[in-house]
């Protein structure tokens, strides 16, 4: 089977898309796990692999890139319009 999506960390609360994601689709991840794409997701972006509240972490390589700045739905799209990014500083 090939998978449309690839998990990078184990600790990690994100995918990525290795191809564009169409809203409805059921995802497939090599760990076993299937969701639903709930929103239009383009090649090489975030897909929430767990719900997050606002402000809640979210982790991708294995670490915290930032928190989410509304809440988000596994199978969501991570991007700007839902992330604050973290201070490199």
């Amino acid at each position: 089977m090939a998978f449309q999506a690839i998990i990078i960390h184990p600790r990690d609360n994100v995918a990525v898309a290795l191809r564009d994601l169409k809203a409805g689709e059921t995802l497939h991840l090599a760990d076993g796990r299937t969701l639903t794409v709930l929103t239009d997701i383009p090649y090489s972006h975030k897909v929430a692999l767990a719900d997050r509240a606002i402000g809640q972490e979210i982790i991708k390589y294995g670490e915290n890139i930032g928190h989410a700045r509304t809440a988000i739905r596994i199978g969501e799209w991570i991007h700007t319009h839902n992330l604050e990014i973290k201070d490199a500083g």
